[in-house]
């Protein structure tokens, strides 16, 4: 399978949305899991386990010539009046994040999505909208404070944008979140 489909999973209390780059795979949102399968594909253990990485710095490659999986980009690439979108990506599910730059060198980072509605993204493409140093919601305008993502108001005033773990590592900012093995930016 060439192009990615897209995937999503309700719970009661979650709904995840992933980009699933084959023929077959899960997605889980709480205790419900989606297994699929297009044209007879099986999923196995196998299909389903997670390369292990180890982190390089920017300029340093693998033996095999190849850049670190979790490189995410160049401290200055990352805007501190908009967002950088990336995708993270974990075995064959991808997620989308954002990330953002205060203060020079602190970088947060954030799933793409509005917790009020899970397929909603705060960046659609071109930045996410900053204001008074919150990220707004293009679609609700619900406001986001950037160090912990917490909602001060708008229709899920109270919760939280799910956080990312990056680390910045002299002038380049890595992907350091344990639940994905690389990070990749639109070209």
């Amino acid at each position: 399978m060439r192009d990615s489909i897209r995937v999503s999973v309700a719970s009661d209390s979650e709904e995840t949305s992933a980009h699933v780059h084959d023929d077959a795979g899960n997605v889980a949102a709480d205790d419900v899991t989606f297994r699929f399968s297009i044209d007879g594909a099986e999923v196995t253990d196998a299909d389903n386990a997670a390369e292990e990485t180890t982190p390089r710095p920017h300029g340093e490659s693998a033996p095999d010539g190849e850049r670190d999986p979790r490189y995410v980009a160049p401290l200055s690439e990352v805007p501190s009046n908009s967002t950088l979108r990336c995708t993270a990506v974990s075995g064959r599910r991808t997620t989308e994040i954002i990330l953002r730059r205060e203060n020079d060198a602190d970088v947060f980072a954030w799933r793409n999505s509005c917790p009020h509605k899970p397929n909603v993204p705060l960046d659609p493409g071109d930045g996410a909208i900053i204001d008074d140093d919150q990220i707004v919601c293009h679609a609700h305008g619900a406001r986001f404070e950037c160090g912990d993502g917490f909602c001060t108001d708008g229709p899920c005033r109270g919760d939280a944008l799910d956080e990312i773990d990056v680390e910045v590592r002299g002038a380049d900012v890595y992907l350091s979140d344990e639940r994905f093995d690389a990070c990749n930016r639109p070209r």
